[in-house]
């Protein structure tokens, strides 16, 4: 659970002011669900702060990823930062093959769910292969099935605004080193360098000091997620368990009843 010292802290970390009335944020609401990688990849670290200063290092970087494709995705020629442009142009050279349709009024779009009292904000809105959807990026090394939850919540709202809403797709954005000798995969994340092994690999992985490293290679990976009235109805439970922890705060800013 997170702390927070007063109301206004509680509200602008965990939720949107829209037209007067406060809600809670889709990403805070899902944040109530267990992470058991994270919790290792803390637990495995040299310390707490060193992990939390990766942590946000990763992030920031998959920010700067997020805004640059998401110019590109509108038209716009922004300076793509080395750091990150094998990425952005496996993404570039990925959307134009896959003729991937954005429509420029939906990205960054905030959607509200006045019935269910939430609000999030959508990457994307595209049209893939005929089909309409909402389209969210990650920098992740994978797709993980926790997206679902996030994406769903966004679907139940837009279908009011949204005519022919069909679909949500993950787009997975990474760059990464490939062994030519022995095709291992070394990803560099906040800072730290994770190595994984080629289980097809029929000579067996390079000594560590062995590998023969290519130049960093952009990679993307699409995903479509057709089905989500399940994962909305999961994404429901998580924001009634959310509320349940967060029941102090929520009285206090007049979400739930007063005490």
């Amino acid at each position: 659970m997170d702390w927070f010292k007063t109301e206004k802290d509680f509200k602008e970390a965990s939720g949107y002011d829209i037209d007067g009335i406060w809600y809670p944020r889709v990403t805070k609401i899902i944040g109530i669900k267990a992470k058991p990688a994270l919790y290792r990849y803390y637990g495995e670290a040299k310390s707490y702060a060193a992990a939390q200063a990766s942590t946000q290092k990763s992030a920031e970087e998959g920010t700067l990823v997020h805004e640059v494709i998401q110019k590109i995705m509108v038209g716009e020629s922004p300076a793509i930062p080395l750091e990150i442009k094998p990425a952005v142009e496996a993404t570039i050279k990925f959307l134009d093959e896959r003729n991937i349709q954005i429509d420029p009024e939906f990205i960054e779009k905030r959607v509200v769910h006045y019935d269910k009292r939430y609000a999030g904000t959508i990457d994307a809105l595209a049209l893939i292969d005929g089909r309409t959807g909402v389209l969210d990026i990650k920098t992740s090394q994978a797709i993980y099935r926790d997206y679902n939850l996030q994406t769903a919540a966004y679907m139940e709202p837009l279908e009011r605004d949204v005519k022919g809403l069909q679909t949500r797709w993950i787009l997975r954005i990474d760059q990464q080193k490939v062994c030519k000798r022995c095709g291992a995969l070394l990803r560099v994340k906040g800072g730290k360098e994770k190595l994984r092994p080629n289980p097809l690999s029929k000579r067996g992985q390079c000594p560590v000091d062995a590998h023969d490293w290519s130049d960093v290679q952009g990679v993307v990976e699409l995903k479509e997620f057709p089905f989500w009235r399940e994962d909305f109805e999961a994404f429901l439970s998580a924001k009634k368990l959310w509320e349940w922890e967060n029941d102090f705060w929520l009285r206090k800013v007049g979400y739930l009843g007063k005490f």
